[in-house]
């Protein structure tokens, strides 16, 4: 449990986690920008590092004492550490836990803060539309589309902590208030088929930092974590029949189809180790 001296009188968040992916930067629109040593590689990396950066200092200025930032794409190897302010602490790599994109998130945390995020796989709010891997075609949970947002918003209402802060596509944006209201966003670009549209980064940038300063500040966002589901049906489509087959023979997982499977609890830490084994 929290204690009571973790929130100032000012409703500022003393220990803050920051998740930054690199699909929701400012103006991405292909996978080569994504996918180091391929053209545009270099370009967004640093923009990914600029935009977390913002976000730290959105953080510090709202009275942060702890930030503790994971780099959450690809190799994990991404943002550059010598751009971050003095005495954010950086997760690189993958440590292997379940709930990889959020390590170390835990109950001592006051606030989740997410950056460079994107809409989830099936969907057209950004041309880099995906959910964890490429192998999975479609995840849903309780029906719903499953982005890595709520995938991870719920890993941190596991542990009491509220999730007041993304930036990311348009279509992410207006969808992630659907789920927690108090939320705030900033959107960075919009997905228009193969294209996207976005302002200059240094505008992005300075939104992204007021914005966390004031999510953080937010004494409703703040008070509030994400409300959990009592029971959880995840269904996962493959892009390609074999890995279905494959991932039928997870411990509590039934074949749904061809194409798909079915993985069914009441505990959500189960969910997303069972995603660590069926989605590749």
């Amino acid at each position: 449990m929290k204690s009571d001296i973790m929130i100032t009188e000012k409703g500022q968040a003393v220990k803050v986690y920051i998740s930054a992916d690199i699909e929701g930067t400012t103006g991405i629109s292909h996978w080569n920008e994504a996918e180091e040593n391929k053209t545009g590689y270099d370009a967004y990396a640093k923009m990914m590092t600029l935009e977390v950066a913002a976000a730290c200092e959105g953080a510090l200025n709202a009275g942060a004492r702890e930030v503790v930032v994971k780099d959450a794409h690809w190799t994990a190897r991404n943002i550059n550490p010598e751009k971050l302010p003095h005495g954010v602490q950086l997760i690189r790599g993958w440590s292997g836990h379940p709930c990889s994109m959020v390590q170390e998130l835990d109950d001592s945390f006051d606030a989740l803060v997410m950056t460079g995020y994107h809409s989830g796989a099936s969907t057209a709010g950004h041309p880099l539309a995906h959910t964890l891997t490429g192998q999975g075609g479609k995840i849903t949970l309780n029906g719903e589309t499953a982005s890595e947002y709520l995938l991870n918003r719920n890993v941190a209402a596991m542990h009491g902590v509220p999730s007041v802060f993304i930036s990311g596509d348009k279509l992410l944006c207006e969808t992630v208030k659907t789920v927690d209201i108090n939320i705030h966003t900033v959107a960075t670009m919009e997905g228009i088929g193969g294209s996207t549209m976005a302002v200059h980064p240094a505008e992005i940038r300075d939104k992204i930092r007021a914005g966390v300063e004031a999510a953080l500040k937010d004494k409703t966002a703040m008070a509030k974590p994400g409300v959990l589901d009592d029971h959880f049906t995840m269904e996962v489509d493959y892009i390609n029949h074999e890995n279905a087959y494959s991932a039928s023979f997870y411990p509590g997982a039934r074949s749904s189809g061809p194409h798909s499977i079915v993985f069914e609890t009441s505990d959500f830490f189960e969910i997303m180790r069972a995603l660590q084994f069926v989605v590749k």
